[in-house]
């Protein structure tokens, strides 16, 4: 790709008049009032071109960034592709248009497959049996369970009619699920019978005894108030509607009803919840609009190179309840265009594999954990896995020697690199496939297209100099509307400026590329030194005995915190404190040279995968006999 007719501007005043930090700066615009950009590029640098205060950093992100332009840690991810205007119906519709006879879904495990056309007969008739059975605009459908057809079908079904679609982690327990269904105040809930070890209907009927003798579609709990219906995805139960009973139930009438509501509904309106993890306390239900998730679908495909690959057949083994699954995978149904192929209803790296071999996939999502997971499959190099030329690791840090096993081992050319939270739809940073194997390895990209990003001093509210570390903080289409039902959470993380603080630590470069620290909360501050678990993890990796690595801080009477290493072996290998604490020497600074290394099986997780740095710190405090403050 010829890079010459690119810049990285910063706008000067005779920009600024015209130039918001929440719009895009048009080609055309910059180009009629500086003539010189678009023929001379190659011979000029920005600072001649505006030489002007470069507080507020334009910077373009249509391609990687070139330049260095950064001064200070502010970054606007400027596009000469506008924001999409349109509901998840309306981009559904669009696609089916332009290709209704193409292959959109693929269940591998079920044997499920669908056209675009056949997809959206499906969702509308689904819509109009959620109409039939009294839900309506604005009502809360939660959806718990693994991935499944189904699951796919009612995200687009509820956004047809301005249903909100609540995801529901598939492993949540009895409180857990009472709770989410409290909080956002579903009137309906969708599950199978069961799957594994979870019993979803069992659980219900512990927090609804009264669903036994309800009939289907009048349930009345005083433990869950505002629900009315369960459906059920198996056998039928008493008082819950079967899948088959919704997707009887619309008639000519609702059909009629559901192409009325189109005319009443706004990008604005929100359209999905998604719970956080809960580390450090409740969940939290992010309520998110169609305008949020349809444009991060959008530019993370633009990102990712979807408007220029031939026939993407995207791997999705990532959970559907998940942003990234929802979002970076089903919505791309949506506004891509792309088909998806499911490998498996609950997590197997054999059947991704599989998948990828048999369906002839292009494109793989996974958390590193997956990649890692398939890797580590005894029979990895039976499988022809030719096809599959590019993917996206996210969800969770990205040690680079795991990068560079995928793209030898794997054979995959392209690797992209995301961040972002459930607050902001998810993804706000990205690399992108022609950054070099170093940005990739080193950091998380930069910023998406009309997204705003600062770093500031976690004390102050303070932007810092670049280069240093702070608070990531991010404004733009991306945030979230609200924590809902939860003013004080939400005031909390989203000032009245609408920054939204994420309480990750990271450092912009001076080309707009983030670095991620860690988490404010996993700070360990060692008499007086900050320490940044993430680096210390990122070099432990690189020490061929450690197959993972976790690092916290544990109390310590002199220092205040002491820096602590829990590390999972490469299987069959023997390794003691002595030797890691060598492999440091030398090499990180002396502070950050883990005073404690332990050698574990296993860490505490949330039911999303995270680990709980606080629960694992306590509990290699209780295991050194350490006594906190």
């Amino acid at each position: 790709m010829d890079f010459k007719h690119h810049v990285s501007l910063s706008p000067g005043p005779v920009l600024r008049s015209k130039v918001s930090r929440s719009s895009t700066v048009r080609k055309r615009r910059i180009t009629s009032e500086i003539p010189a950009v678009s023929r001379q590029v190659s011979s000029i640098t920005p600072a001649e071109i505006l030489p002007a205060s470069r507080d507020f950093i334009a910077l373009h992100v249509d391609y990687p960034p070139i330049v260095p332009t950064l001064t200070t840690s502010y970054v606007h991810g400027t596009s000469n592709t506008p924001l999409l205007h349109a509901t998840v119906g309306e981009m559904l519709l669009k696609t089916v248009e332009r290709q209704p006879d193409k292959e959109a879904l693929v269940f591998s495990e079920n044997g499920v497959r669908k056209t675009f056309a056949q997809f959206l007969q499906d969702v509308d008739q689904a819509a109009a049996g959620l109409l039939a059975m009294g839900l309506k605009k604005g009502d809360r459908l939660g959806m718990w369970g693994p991935n499944t057809y189904e699951w796919v079908l009612f995200q687009f079904a509820t956004a047809r009619v301005g249903i909100i679609l609540v995801a529901i982690n598939p492993a949540y327990q009895v409180n857990e699920v009472e709770f989410a269904l409290q909080k956002v105040g579903c009137k309906a809930i969708v599950c199978p019978l069961e799957f594994k070890t979870q019993k979803y209907c069992d659980m219900l009927r512990k927090i609804c005894p009264e669903i036994e003798k309800a009939t289907p579609g009048d349930i009345r709990s005083p433990r869950l108030p505002d629900l009315r219906s369960v459906i059920v995805l198996g056998s039928r139960q008493p008082g819950m509607f079967c899948f088959e009973d919704v997707m009887q139930a619309g008639t000519s009438q609702h059909t009629r009803q559901l192409q009325d509501i189109q005319k009443t509904l706004s990008c604005d309106d929100p359209i999905n919840i998604q719970f956080t993890s809960g580390t450090t306390g409740a969940p939290k239900g992010a309520a998110l609009s169609h305008h949020n998730i349809i444009n991060n679908s959008y530019f993370v495909g633009r990102r990712m190179g979807y408007t220029w690959r031939p026939d993407i057949r995207v791997c999705l083994p990532v959970p559907m309840y998940h942003c990234f699954g929802s979002v970076g995978g089903g919505m791309c149904l949506a506004v891509h265009g792309v088909t998806l192929v499911y490998p498996s209803v609950g997590y197997s790296g054999k059947a991704n594999l599989e998948a990828i071999e048999k369906e002839r996939c292009t494109f793989l999502y996974g958390t590193p954990t997956m990649y890692v997971d398939m890797l580590n499959q005894p029979d990895l190099p039976k499988y022809d896995l030719s096809s599959v030329d590019a993917g996206i690791m996210s969800g969770s840090p990205c040690p680079p020697e795991l990068m560079k096993q995928v793209m030898e081992v794997m054979g995959m050319k392209e690797i992209t690199i995301g961040y972002g939270t459930t607050e902001n739809s998810p993804v706000t940073f990205a690399a992108s496939p022609l950054d070099n194997m170093d940005r990739k390895c080193n950091s998380v990209g930069f910023v998406m297209e009309h997204l705003e990003a600062k770093i500031v001093n976690p004390s102050t509210g303070l932007m810092v100099p670049v280069g240093e570390n702070g608070e990531i903080c991010i404004r733009g289409y991306c945030v979230m509307l609200e924590y809902w039902g939860d003013p004080e959470n939400t005031r909390q993380c989203i000032g009245k400026d609408r920054w939204y603080k994420t309480g990750d630590i990271g450092r912009l470069d001076p080309f707009g590329y983030l670095q991620i620290q860690g988490r404010i909360k996993d700070m360990i501050i060692r008499g007086g030194e900050n320490v940044y678990p993430a680096e210390i993890e990122k070099f432990l990796h690189t020490h061929p005995k450690v197959k993972e690595v976790q690092v916290v801080g544990v109390v310590d009477p002199r220092m205040g915190e002491e820096v602590c290493a829990c590390i999972k072996l490469v299987d069959g290998v023997e390794c003691t404190a002595e030797e890691i604490k060598a492999f440091c020497k030398g090499q990180i600074a002396y502070f950050k040279i883990p005073r404690y290394v332990e050698f574990v099986t296993s860490y505490p997780l949330t039911v999303t995968g995270k680990i709980q740095k606080n629960i694992l710190s306590a509990q290699m405090e209780k295991q050194l006999g350490l006594k906190p403050k």
